[in-house]
C-alpha cells in the first residue's frame, strides 16, 4: 500500500492520538504506582500506629495492675499498723506481753537508733510541685534470753511477726547452749539466745517534682 500525499494529514492525527494515548496511559501507571506506594505507607503508619497504641494499651494495664498490688500490700501494711511513725511503746508492752504469755526467762533487749532505709527522694526538674511517697525506716534490736529449748526462741519470733506493727526481719540470731550446771532448774534456762531484729516500718514524706522558674 503506497502513502499518498493526502494520506499524512491523517496519519498525523493517528500518530498524534496514538502518543496522547501512551501519555495518558503512562500516568495512569504512575498514578496507580504513586496510589499504590501511598497505600503501603499509609498501611505502615497505620500498623505502626496500631502497634504504639497496643503497646501503650498494655503498658496502662501492667501500671494498673502494679498500682493495685501495691495498694493492697499497703492497705495490709496500714492495717497492721506499720505505716506511719514507729511505735517504740506499743513494742516494748508487745515484748513483756510475750514474754508473761511464753513464760521466758532472763529476757534482755535493746533498740538502736532508727535509721533511714532509703535514700532521700531526690526532686525531678519541671514545673514547681510536690507529691508524695514512702521511705522505709528500721530500728535495731538486741534481744537476749535463756531458753527452755529451741522451740521458745522460735515461738518468740514468731509472736513478734504476727503481733508487731512493724515489718521483723531476723538479721542474725545464735543459740548456745550454756554451762554444765547452769541449766539444771526452770528458773536457769538450759540455752542463751542473742539475736539481731531490724523493726522497719513505712512513712509518708513530701517530694518535691520540680522548681519555680
Amino acid at each position: 500500500m503506497k502513502l499518498t500525499g493526502a494520506d499524512f494529514p491523517r496519519l498525523q492525527l493517528s500518530v498524534l492520538a496514538a502518543l496522547v494515548m501512551i501519555a495518558v496511559g503512562a500516568a495512569s501507571v504512575v498514578f496507580a504506582l504513586n496510589a499504590l506506594k501511598a497505600a503501603r505507607v499509609g498501611r505502615a503508619a497505620a500498623q505502626s500506629d496500631a502497634r504504639e497504641f497496643d503497646n501503650k494499651f498494655r503498658r496502662v494495664r501492667s501500671e494498673e495492675n502494679e498500682i493495685r498490688e501495691k495498694s493492697a500490700i499497703f492497705a495490709a501494711l496500714q492495717k497492721r499498723g506499720i505505716v506511719g511513725e514507729e511505735k517504740r511503746l506499743e513494742w516494748v508492752e508487745l515484748i513483756k506481753e510475750i514474754r508473761d504469755k511464753r513464760r521466758l526467762i532472763d529476757l534482755h533487749y535493746e533498740i538502736a537508733p532508727q535509721r533511714a532505709l532509703d535514700p532521700a527522694p531526690a526532686s525531678a526538674t519541671g514545673a514547681a510541685s510536690a507529691t508524695s511517697s514512702f521511705a522505709f525506716y528500721s530500728s535495731s534490736m538486741r534481744l537476749q534470753l535463756k531458753l527452755l529449748h529451741e522451740e521458745d526462741l522460735v515461738r518468740l519470733l514468731g509472736d513478734l511477726r504476727r503481733q508487731a506493727t512493724a515489718l521483723i526481719q531476723v538479721k542474725a540470731c545464735s543459740v548456745a547452749r550454756l554451762p554444765s550446771g547452769a541449766g539444771e532448774s526452770w528458773e536457769h534456762g538450759q540455752l542463751q539466745a542473742d539475736c539481731q531484729i531490724d523493726w522497719t516500718t513505712v512513712r509518708e514524706v513530701a517530694v518535691k517534682t520540680g522548681s519555680s522558674q
